[in-house]
């Protein structure tokens, strides 16, 4: 009878593995109640618990329903549901292997929980925060995320038993990670009373969680060495998995039973169920068990020598090990679980200085009526004063208006002058505005003459090399013909200085071209973050056009909560482009001096700000020379990098930001090192009118 059982359990297995595509048992309710459900809210709810049925079965499934809620809670402005869903979907990217990802979707999901009061979604969110951890193997944080869940799923008003249950079962298994198997056996006898007299485990969308306490159950009896009670527990884990449609656990089940046959040396029964179970975890796909069961596979495959399934097997164990254990995504699960821990903290504080505030408020209250009594027994005496007080409060009163008189007095003052001034700066922007369009003109005049230069000594040049050549070619070597060669490298020389000079008096006559266009643009909302980084790689592969040698970093670090602003598109870019060219040169510049060790790097930051946000352009080039410092934003000033035009750029850019944005425009720099330029924005709109950029002077640093 033993010896049949085998074949009686394959059976069942091959029986079922005909219905792996079948639905959860909860699915078919809960998509009947969505079809008559009327009320959004009610529907948001329903989509979540559907997207929860298919989460060990179809993860298409769970997204396609959690996304479905999540547009309609967002939709409808209902953040109990827009946090469900979100929760749903950070089981998605837990099991696909994206534990950053599934970290963050989870702590955003936590905050929608705790604004809309909604204690059942906090505590399978902190239940879902611990099995992130661990998978991971980080027992610690796993287990205090588990104690936060029990205590909330302890307390009256929850009703699902299926949750308290994977909670326990989660405790269980974590102890038996640290191998405190007394502790595991503990809370795991508590999962399994539980599920055996609970009546409401099979009606949870959820579904039955008795496959996961059986096989953690095995585990325990394996970690104990009882290898026939753990190949029991595991068998029947299986066997209850598929009924529920849950090939996780069915999964799990088939790869504790391969790594407990490999113990026991039993290669073939540890390779068949490691198949079994990889099949399954590459269906869903369950990534932690590809890892372990393809590792399984390249051991056993090792030992026969058998180098084509070790080949085979071991790309499968390395790709899933990549996409879990990627360094770079366990250090943003450490450092989205400090973000966590220190806003825990934060809140923390703020109940410690609430509590101390009401504290205060108390002993102000006490203090205060004893004040009233005082001043009740004092009463009597304050009626033998209140002669002098009623003089005195007159005197007062006189004085008071006396002040009012001398301040109104001052302020139609103040208003006269400010009159007359505004008189004055009338009349200047009259003459500034004629003087615009003057110099308007006359760069429009010099414009074509300046083409021609250019255009002409490239030729001048051209012809000066053919020269040469034809020169070189009829072999002459003569002291009249070497004199000739070098006077013609001498007049090719002076060609190249007067191009140079031509393109820096066109980059002039852009400069003013671009200054005397005073119209403003409208001001468009726009996503900051994404602006600013199209702008960096807009300009960078232009600089690189026309440099092809030319590579740097490019240190992109946006802050989320800057979000959306009114901005005047074109005017910004036009300024971030000038800012971002002006580092460019200055860290080709540092470049081309060759000092050993040096990486060029360009960094654009964005920091939300009270009242305000923050965009920095940061290069390690250079530097600006302590003497051009004060006439940095000045028109026609040296321009901080030799080679790249004016600094009529510069001068442009702060008036778009002030005049145009109503914001600022510092730089910090030290030479030979960095440079730095800082934009505020205001977060209030629109700047009120101002005076045109030449009535103001210019700001030094």
């Amino acid at each position: 009878m033993r010896k049949l059982f085998p074949v009686l359990f394959l059976c069942y297995c091959a029986l079922s593995g005909s219905g792996l595509r079948a639905q959860s048992p909860q699915t078919r309710p809960l998509r009947a109640a969505l079809a008559t459900a009327k009320a959004d809210t009610t529907r948001v709810l329903l989509l979540a618990d559907l997207s929860a049925t298919y989460r060990y079965s179809r993860f298409d499934s769970v997204q396609w329903y959690a996304g479905q809620g999540l547009a309609l809670a967002r939709q409808i402005g209902y953040p109990k549901g827009e946090g469900r869903c979100l929760s749903r979907l950070g089981i998605l990217m837990g099991e696909r292997g994206n534990l950053p990802q599934a970290l963050r979707i989870d702590l955003q999901a936590l905050q929608l929980h705790t604004s809309s009061h909604d204690r059942e979604g906090m505590a399978r969110t902190l239940n879902q925060i611990g099995l992130l951890y661990h998978s991971l193997e980080d027992y610690r944080p796993a287990l205090a995320y588990f104690f936060r869940a029990r205590r909330l799923y302890q307390q009256p008003g929850i009703g699902d038993d299926s949750q308290l249950i994977s909670v326990l079962t989660n405790l269980g298994a974590s102890y038996e990670g640290r191998g405190q198997l007394d502790s595991a056996e503990y809370f795991l006898n508590q999962a399994y009373t539980l599920t055996r007299n609970s009546r409401t485990v099979n009606q949870s969308c959820w579904g039955n969680p008795l496959p996961y306490v059986l096989r953690e159950l095995g585990l325990l009896h394996a970690s104990r060495g009882q290898t026939a009670e753990a190949l029991t527990y595991y068998r029947r884990s299986a066997q209850t998995a598929f009924p529920e449609h849950d090939l996780r656990s069915a999964c799990r089940a088939y790869q504790y039973m391969a790594e407990l046959y490999q113990r026991e040396h039993s290669t073939d029964s540890s390779i068949y169920y490691a198949r079994k179970s990889l099949s399954i975890g590459q269906t869903l796909p369950f990534v932690i068990g590809i890892v372990h069961n393809s590792r399984l596979l390249t051991n056993a495959f090792e030992a026969r020598r058998q180098p084509d399934s070790i080949l085979k097997y071991m790309r499968v164990m390395l790709q899933a090990e990549d996409s879990l254990y990627n360094p770079q995504r366990i250090k943003q699960v450490d450092a989205i679980g400090f973000a966590e821990q220190q806003r825990l903290r934060e809140l923390e504080e703020e109940r410690s200085q609430f509590e101390t505030r009401t504290r205060l408020y108390i002993l102000t209250f006490v203090l205060g009526s004893l004040l009233v009594l005082a001043l009740v027994l004092w009463r009597n005496n304050h009626l033998h004063h209140r002669a002098n007080t009623r003089l005195s409060t007159l005197n007062q009163e006189i004085t008071q208006q006396k002040q009012e008189i001398t301040q109104q007095r001052d302020t139609l003052g103040r208003m006269l002058h400010e009159l007359k001034t505004t008189q004055s700066q009338l009349v200047l922007r009259e003459k500034m505005a004629s003087l615009g369009e003057l110099m308007a003109g006359v760069a429009q005049e010099i414009q074509t003459p300046v083409g021609n230069i250019k255009n002409l000594a490239g030729i001048s040049a051209d012809l000066i090399e053919e020269l040469r050549r034809e020169l070189a070619r009829l072999g002459l070597d003569t002291d009249e013909t070497n004199n000739a060669l070098d006077n013609l490298q001498v007049l090719s020389e002076y060609q190249r200085k007067i191009v140079r000079s031509g393109q820096r008096a066109a980059s002039i006559v852009s400069g003013m071209l671009e200054y005397s266009r005073n119209s403003p643009g409208p001001h468009q909302l726009t996503d900051v973050n994404a602006f600013v980084e199209d702008y960096l790689r807009l300009t960078y592969h232009d600089v690189r056009a026309k440099n092809r040698n030319f590579y740097a970093a490019l240190l992109p670090t946006l802050d989320p909560a800057v979000g959306n602003l009114s901005i005047i598109r074109h005017d910004l870019g036009r300024v971030l482009v000038s800012l971002y060219t002006t580092a460019f040169a200055s860290v080709l510049q540092r470049q081309q001096l060759k000092q050993e060790g040096y990486v060029p790097q360009v960094a654009v930051s964005t920091k939300a700000a009270p009242g305000h946000i923050e965009i920095r352009v940061h290069d390690n080039g250079v530097g600006i020379p302590e003497k051009l410092r004060p006439t940095l934003f000045e028109r026609f000033a040296t321009p901080p990098t030799p080679g790249e035009g004016t600094s009529l750029s510069l001068a442009l850019s702060y008036d778009l930001i002030t005049k145009g944005h109503g914001g600022t425009l510092t730089v910090d720099t030290r030479e030979g090192e960095f440079t730095e330029f800082v934009i505020t924005l205001p977060l209030a709109g629109t700047p009120e009118p101002s005076l045109p950029p030449d009535l103001e002077p210019r700001p030094g640093l």
